[in-house]
């Protein structure tokens, strides 16, 4: 059953600050990170509640960002209810401990606050960071707005720390644009969160001498490939859970979610695929050309890991010319990874519609209403005339 409306805390709130009361509200046995733009406001919010007696967590400011998962893969095998947050090269700088996290089954639930990577240097969004780390073992939620940051930070507690999959997850926002946007914000009261997110025993806890285990063994060719298999099996389980969960959140909220949202897709002849903070312009324009008699739709995807092939290609399946939206580009000459990921589902299916990749806002670049609007003028005349540049476009850069 839902619970009352009138139970919610209605706030101001931006991104940042969203995510820290999350945190708080999760309630985590630990929590190890160090500071980088745009994500330092989440975990210097949340020292102060620890300061202030709000939240009783072991709060351990460390020295670097690979210190910081590394701290916290130690507090999760031990079996604490463990956190920390990062962005950007903070999240390179843990590249080798993402690995080691996966590898170890440990439901670790990182915000991540997205930025462009170094080089040049630069602050503000793209999805590079993520996106580099797609392959980590990782999943990975994409929010569109604070309500979702909030949102998919409490489901991605009961996802991560199910019994059938064990995996570390990524909870990204857009850097600045949602992590430094104020927005109003419905936040559940912390005893609900407490019902919703239940007690946490993790069942191969290192610190458990009842059952003596070793975490972390040398495994050669005699078991490394079984446990890779292990990890693929439970990212593939992930998706019933993922489904169930963001119903149950539903029931209780009113705020249903799934790997996919569908937007204007029941009779629409031409679409565009996007994630994060851009989902929320590109519906104001598709809702324009709506007005103008346009047939077009939008289908965000809010999943990237698992990625959700099958769901894609049914949501698809009634469109002739699809743009796919990039905020990275993978320098392979043949596409972003939405776009080479979402083409390749839409492969192995019955209706293969012609695809045009735009690679668009690296390093922060404004994307606004006209942008999408000259994409999807372009998608529209997709199926009609075939791509005559190539089926990737960079989207509002200076020429």
């Amino acid at each position: 059953m839902a619970i009352a409306q009138k139970s919610w805390k209605t706030s101001a709130l931006t991104g940042n600050e969203v995510a820290a009361q999350a945190i708080r509200q999760i309630h985590p046995d630990v929590v190890a990170a160090y500071p980088i733009t745009p994500q330092t406001e989440i975990v210097q919010l949340f020292s102060t509640f620890v300061n202030d007696g709000l939240v009783h967590t072991q709060y351990v400011a460390v020295e670097s960002e690979h210190s910081a998962l590394s701290a916290t893969i130690g507090a999760a095998a031990a079996g604490a209810r463990a956190m920390t947050a990062t962005s950007s090269n903070g999240l390179a700088y843990m590249w080798e401990m993402l690995y080691i996290a996966a590898g170890l089954r440990l439901p670790i639930v990182m915000p991540v606050v997205n930025r462009a990577l170094s080089g040049p240097i630069n602050i503000h969004c793209d999805h590079s960071d993520t996106m580099g780390a797609r392959d980590a073992g990782w999943m990975q939620i994409y929010s569109e707005n604070a309500q979702e940051m909030y949102d998919n930070m409490l489901q991605a507690v009961r996802v991560a720390e199910h019994s059938e999959i064990l995996l570390p997850i990524m909870v990204t926002m857009d850097g600045f644009i949602i992590s430094h946007g104020m927005e109003n914000v419905d936040l559940l009261p912390d005893d609900v969160v407490t019902g919703f997110i239940g007690e946490y025993h993790y069942p191969y806890a290192l610190l458990d001498v009842e059952k003596p285990r070793t975490i972390g063994p040398l495994t050669l060719q005699d078991f490394y490939f079984e446990h890779k298999r292990a990890q693929a099996d439970a990212m593939l389980k992930s998706k019933a859970v993922i489904r169930k969960i963001g119903q149950e959140y539903g029931t209780l909220t009113g705020r249903s979610y799934d790997f996919l949202e569908i937007y204007h897709m029941d009779d629409a002849e031409y679409a565009l695929v996007v994630l994060g903070s851009t989902a929320g312009t590109a519906k104001y324009v598709v809702d324009q050309l709506r007005r103008e008699g346009e047939k077009c739709g939008l289908v965000k995807i809010r999943v990237f890991r698992p990625f959700p092939g099958p769901e894609l290609r049914q949501a698809l399946a009634g469109v002739s010319a699809i743009g796919i939206m990039d905020r990275a580009d993978s320098f392979s000459g043949e596409g972003g990874p939405v776009f080479a990921e979402t083409r390749a589902a839409l492969y192995s299916g019955d209706h293969r519609p012609e695809c045009v990749n735009y690679i668009y806002g690296l390093g922060g670049r404004d994307t606004g209403p006209d942008l999408i609007r000259t994409a999807l003028d372009e998608v529209k005349d997709l199926a009609s005339v075939k791509a005559q540049d190539g089926l990737v476009r960079y989207l509002g850069v200076r020429e």
